[in-house]
């Protein structure tokens, strides 16, 4: 299967970020979201986002006008993925919310179509049945600011068919990205087993009034030659995607937040 279309779900900060990626790559893009003021939000992020890939990655005015033609929004859900070759889904972290939307989008996506989460803090696993095509459903795990940070995460189930797991790997890298595949189902996959304890430990170490935050930033970065502390990063991820995937290892394992 050749993948040309392919249907972003939710427009925030990382989904436009992945949707103008794609769109950037050659494929033609539908950007999805929930209702009007939703998309007027997406759309002042994609009008940003032309500027930091002129800025950063050496876009031309000609590269961005094309990406900018191939990308379209809808707030239609049935009709944005009514012709995707290719289905990923970035929506709020909330495990009944994507198994809504999926029941959705499996009854009314084509019958080939790959079906992509960019979950962080819950299992493919989970609600891989409610696309109603489990072998066909896998992760695609992105990182903020993809067009510098572009390691993926592929991460099947063990329902995924294997063949759709080297298909997913092939189009992350037609779309300009490094994709790693992970052998097995992980929570918090290889990139967030290894950012979270940082960041707890980073919280901690405020909490207990050991140090302020631009202390701790420097004592990692001139420690690791890391470009960011861990404060600078929970900047760049969100404080409230911190506190999401903080709030999914809690319920996972038990133990409450501090």
């Amino acid at each position: 299967m050749t993948i040309k279309q392919v249907t972003v779900l939710g427009a925030g900060v990382l989904g436009a970020q992945i949707a103008f990626q794609a769109a950037y790559a050659g494929f033609e893009v539908v950007s999805y979201d929930i209702n009007d003021d939703a998309l007027a939000a997406a759309a002042k992020r994609f009008e940003s986002l032309q500027g930091v890939y002129q800025k950063e990655v050496g876009a031309t005015a000609d590269q961005l006008s094309q990406t900018m033609a191939r990308l379209s929004q809808s707030s239609d859900l049935n009709d944005a993925v009514s012709a995707a070759d290719l289905i990923i889904e970035a929506v709020p972290e909330n495990l009944d919310l994507k198994k809504q939307i999926w029941a959705q989008v499996g009854a009314a996506a084509p019958d080939h179509t790959i079906f992509l989460t960019n979950t962080s803090t819950l299992l493919p696993s989970s609600f891989a049945d409610s696309t109603g095509a489990p072998e066909r459903f896998l992760a695609l795990h992105f990182a903020n600011n993809i067009w510098v940070q572009n390691i993926v995460e592929v991460m099947g189930t063990a329902q995924t068919d294997a063949k759709y797991v080297t298909m997913t790997e092939q189009f992350a890298k037609d779309m300009g990205m490094d994709p790693v595949v992970l052998q097995k189902e992980q929570p918090r996959y290889i990139m967030n087993s290894l950012l979270v304890p940082l960041l707890d430990a980073a919280s901690r170490l405020y909490a207990n009034e050991v140090a302020d935050p631009k202390q701790i930033d420097k004592v990692w970065k001139k420690a690791t030659r890391a470009p960011q502390g861990p404060f600078e990063i929970m900047d760049i991820v969100g404080l409230r995607t911190v506190y999401a995937i903080r709030s999914a290892n809690a319920e996972r394992t038990g133990n409450e937040l501090e």
